[in-house]
């Protein structure tokens, strides 16, 4: 029924848009190995937060540089996939011109990787927020915040997809309504801050959804 777009689609990257959510947790695995929180679901408790929270609230300021050079080291190996339906899905709404922004915790070295195995990711987006752009990390609203503005776009009028608890709160916070996609954890720990559950982006259908925030659903 192709409606007139007047929102935002609003994106975390890893385990949303990216298969990576089991390599990073053989990676966070293996830093709590050898620099020991004694925190045994340290890689499901961290998950959205940016590195610099993660370092300030889980690591001295002794093992920062350990822990900043095993994670850089870990992380240059990772393979970056498309989950499905995800490049589908931006290939559309940038089709339709519906502004897009990605909003990840990640921080620029690690965004100059994954343009290295994904070229035309970024080509999709409107804006680009990353950590280096904030300074309050998830479940604070500040990145997805920010994202609105810079496409012109209401809160109350985006879209957030989120798979992390960090995440879905960061976007209730920011007043969005929220697509929890199912995976990194199970739907019942995201579905308090969402208004539906996906599985994947296959499921999406953006006439649906534009519906929905425009009707207030």
């Amino acid at each position: 029924m192709n409606i007139t777009p007047d929102c935002g689609f609003l994106f975390d990257l890893d385990g949303v848009l990216i298969d990576s959510e089991g390599e990073y947790l053989k990676i966070w695995e293996e830093i709590n190995r050898q620099f020991p929180t004694g925190i045994d679901n340290l890689p499901i408790i961290i998950k959205g937060m940016t590195l610099t929270n993660i370092l300030n609230q889980y690591f001295s300021v002794e093992q920062h540089k350990g822990v900043i050079d095993l994670l850089y080291r870990l992380e240059s190996r990772m393979k970056y996939n498309w989950l499905p339906g995800a490049e589908e899905l931006l290939k559309e709404l940038q089709k339709r011109s519906i502004p897009t922004a990605l909003v990840t915790s990640s921080d620029d070295k690690k965004m100059a990787h994954l343009r290295e195995e994904q070229p035309k990711l970024e080509s999709y987006f409107t804006a680009i927020v990353t950590a280096n752009r904030i300074s309050r990390s998830k479940p604070d609203p500040e990145g997805y915040l920010l994202a609105a503005e810079i496409i012109e776009c209401k809160p109350d009028k985006c879209i957030v997809f989120e798979d992390s608890y960090q995440g879905v709160q960061a976007g209730k916070a920011a007043g969005a309504f929220v697509v929890g996609v199912e995976g990194t954890l199970p739907a019942e720990r995201i579905e308090p801050f969402s208004n539906i559950i996906v599985n994947t982006l296959t499921e999406i259908d953006i006439d649906v959804l534009i519906e929905k925030i425009n009707n207030n659903i």
